[in-house]
């Protein structure tokens, strides 16, 4: 995601702004966004959703689903730092998906929400 300040999005809020991305029964769990890109968590995948040019009409949105989950670590934030950081490291790709989480959020609730989904026996 980008290098700007992260803000969490109301569950609400981002189910029905994102509704024709989630399939019948599809859960959203999390949700976070920087000034342009969005990272949802779900529970059968994660979606980040790269907005893209300048206008922004132009939208890459790419689902994970949670078995590809190699590897995930949450940074914390510290006194200076202004979000968060979160890594996943998905099977295939050369280096991690990196977003920004908010300052605001719950590290520890984003952490089981993580080892959950990529935990849960297969």
């Amino acid at each position: 995601m980008g290098l700007f300040s992260a803000t969490d999005l109301s569950l609400e809020a981002a189910t029905v702004e994102f509704s024709h991305v989630f399939i019948p029964g599809e859960e959203l769990l999390a949700a976070f966004r920087t000034v342009r890109d969005t990272m949802l968590l779900t529970d059968l995948r994660i979606v980040y959703v790269n907005v893209q040019g300048i206008t922004g009409s132009k939208k890459d949105f790419q689902s994970i689903p949670w078995r590809s989950v190699v590897r995930f670590s949450i940074e914390t934030a510290g006194t200076f730092d202004i979000d968060a950081d979160m890594k996943l490291w998905v099977a295939g790709a050369a280096g991690p998906i990196e977003a920004k989480v908010s300052r605001n959020s719950d590290p520890q609730a984003i952490q089981r929400i993580m080892a959950e989904r990529t935990l849960a026996k297969r």
